[in-house]
């Protein structure tokens, strides 16, 4: 396992969220929902998606892996990940233990929880290197910060979304 200031290069998107860290814990630790995006094609992937898969932990265990496979213009992508900390319900984080990349090559992806009040604060960081050989460094050279900026805005925007529409409104009526 890595530290994270091994990584060559960081990035990580705040947001707020209408549920307790406990409940956002719970909601987030279910790797499908925190990479839903993955599943769906994109722009950034160019139209395409990623299949994900997990071991009988689900994600949801120190030394449970979870896979993705896809491909990129006819290029086959795949991952290996293995959740390296789990302190519920403040933390989690998994480091790639296989990497077949583009854009960026071994990385480690989390988020951090802060209870607020009723609320709590999210935080999605991603710790990575560019991958080996000269033609991912290039790709890596023009993309990476792009895609790493656009997988931590996502998980956090998908989170605050969630969690705005299971609030439950309140109505006054007055007579």
């Amino acid at each position: 396992m890595r530290a994270a200031n091994d990584f060559a290069f960081h990035h990580a998107t705040d947001t707020m969220l209408s549920a307790s860290a406990q409940v956002a814990f719970e909601y987030l630790d279910d790797f499908r929902k925190l990479s839903a995006h993955m599943e769906q094609p994109s722009a950034m992937m160019l139209g395409s998606r990623m299949e994900i898969s997990t071991d009988v932990g689900g994600g949801r265990a120190v030394g449970s892996h979870v896979r993705m496979r896809g491909r990129v213009l006819g290029v086959q992508l795949s991952l290996k990940e293995v959740v390296v900390e789990r302190e519920p319900p403040r933390r989690k984080a998994w480091d790639t233990v296989e990497a077949r990349l583009i854009v960026i090559g071994q990385y480690r992806l989390g988020f951090e929880l802060e209870p607020r009040g009723d609320e709590c604060s999210l935080r999605v960081f991603i710790d990575y290197d560019w991958p080996r050989g000269a033609l991912a460094r290039l790709t890596a050279a023009l993309c990476a910060k792009t895609y790493a900026r656009w997988c931590t805005e996502r998980m956090a925007a998908d989170a605050r979304r969630h969690f705005e529409s299971t609030k439950t409104t309140v109505h006054s009526i007055v007579r």
